[in-house]
């Protein structure tokens, strides 16, 4: 179905001009596109109008993020969506291209802050055994600060070989980014991403197999 948009901007907020039936979720869209060229351009306050507009999938993006995580973890999701937005958009080198890469930076930066954490908290810790990191149902099950830095350890390894599969294993494993996202952040078709996907998760059930095996 066909759905045209005119925006036209009203001091802080916009007026909304429908040309045939556009759903709210297409209108978010666009809304949020504007307002990421505004930011790009140099625009003050235009973060400060973006965050309402995506808080609540920044949000889930640190769920995912956190299902990973032991439960008694420090961080909270909300702080590390605090922290991950005051860095992309105070950041003058990150050029948001669209929503969705908006959305796969955020998930990028939000792993590097659960890596830094888990680092910093590693500094007074000695080394233990390196136990198996069960994979199921695409979830990895991080109990350990340990368990983090292994996987940070795995994804560099997996990236000096195939730039693109870490980059997917972000996305999706830690984004929670769909594979038609995926695609569209990557510039492929969905069928190379589901394909790869399929052989990541081999990989990393091996690469994660611990000392035991």
């Amino acid at each position: 179905m066909f759905c045209a948009i005119i925006v036209f901007g009203l001091r802080e907020t916009a007026e909304w001009s429908l040309i045939s039936g556009c759903s709210l979720a297409e209108i978010a869209r666009a809304e949020i596109t504007r307002i990421l060229t505004q930011l790009r351009n140099g625009d003050d306050r235009a973060a400060e109008r973006l965050l309402p507009l995506v808080y609540d999938r920044l949000r889930d993006i640190a769920r995912n993020q956190f299902r990973n995580e032991r439960r008694n973890h420090t961080l909270q999701p909300t702080a590390l969506v605090h922290q991950a937005y005051l860095e992309m958009v105070e950041h003058d080198a990150v050029d948001f291209q669209a929503r969705t890469h908006f959305f796969a930076t955020a998930a990028k930066i939000m792993r590097q802050l659960l890596v830094d954490h888990a680092r910093s908290k590693m500094r007074q810790k000695r080394e233990g055994s390196r136990r198996r990191i069960p994979l199921h149902d695409d979830v990895l099950t991080l109990e350990r600060d340990e368990d983090v830095l292994r996987v940070e350890e795995a994804l560099e390894k997996l990236a000096a070989v195939d730039a693109r599969q870490a980059t997917i294993v972000e996305l999706r494993f830690f984004g929670g980014l769909t594979v038609d996202e995926v695609a569209h952040v990557l510039k492929v078709s969905k069928r190379t991403v589901e394909a790869e996907w399929t052989m990541i998760r081999a990989w990393l059930r091996k690469e994660l197999a611990g000392d035991e095996t």
